[in-house]
């Protein structure tokens, strides 16, 4: 793990946007596609915003969320809704955003749908993930009901049920948040600086974000 330290969170969010379009831009040259995966929630949408803005071949690029709640794109609470609106605009309108909802009564129902989508563009060029003051990262929360699975299996995405979580949620599985090239996690606040730190000593079962620190540069603004 590599930690990076930035003086406020306004840097932090600025300096990680450089980092991912630099990283894009390099897959983009080499490969002439990239894969970029990222989180919902508010935190990172600084980030989306200046993305949004750069001038990078977007028509090449692909972007899957780290895990979505099971609900349909049309809820305030789909993290689809929220990258649709802070990130695949402006010169990032070209992007392929590849689903992880479909409608369906359950994401069991379409799994095989979900995994199909997304297996063309793995592994992950460039990987964002969060983390909760609970040590959980995309949906692997402690105590989930298939989170041993998801640590150890070769599946590409996976259900989950939590009570943490509220609704189910679909996520990638640790096999492939592994496997990608670059692996940024973005936190905020001493709360979870300092469960980063507790994670540091516990199992994948017991701190999820365990899976992915080993390889992963940390970028943490108080």
């Amino acid at each position: 793990m590599r930690l990076e330290t930035y003086p406020d969170r306004d840097m932090l969010m600025l300096g990680l946007a450089n980092i991912i379009a630099g990283q894009l831009a390099e897959f983009l040259r080499r490969d002439g596609r990239a894969t970029l995966s990222v989180p919902g929630g508010t935190t990172p949408g600084p980030i989306f915003d200046t993305l949004s803005g750069v001038d990078l071949d977007w028509a090449n690029v692909a972007v899957v969320l780290n895990d979505e709640r099971w609900v349909p794109e049309s809820s305030d609470r789909s993290n689809t809704r929220l990258v649709r609106d802070r990130l695949i605009r402006g010169r990032a309108a070209q992007a392929r955003l590849i689903p992880l909802y479909v409608p369906a009564e359950t994401p069991e129902a379409v799994l095989p749908v979900l995994e199909e989508g997304l297996r063309p563009y793995l592994p992950i060029s460039v990987l964002v993930l969060g983390m909760g003051a609970d040590m959980h990262t995309a949906s692997l929360f402690p105590g989930a009901d298939r989170l041993a699975e998801a640590l150890t299996s070769q599946a590409l995405i996976l259900p989950m049920r939590s009570e943490a979580a509220g609704e189910p949620r679909v996520t990638l599985t640790a096999s492939v948040l592994k496997a990608a090239y670059n692996i940024h996690l973005l936190i905020t606040g001493p709360e979870k600086r300092a469960a980063l730190d507790r994670a540091l000593h516990l199992s994948p079962l017991e701190a999820p974000v365990r899976a992915i620190l080993d390889t992963a540069t940390v970028h943490w603004a108080e």
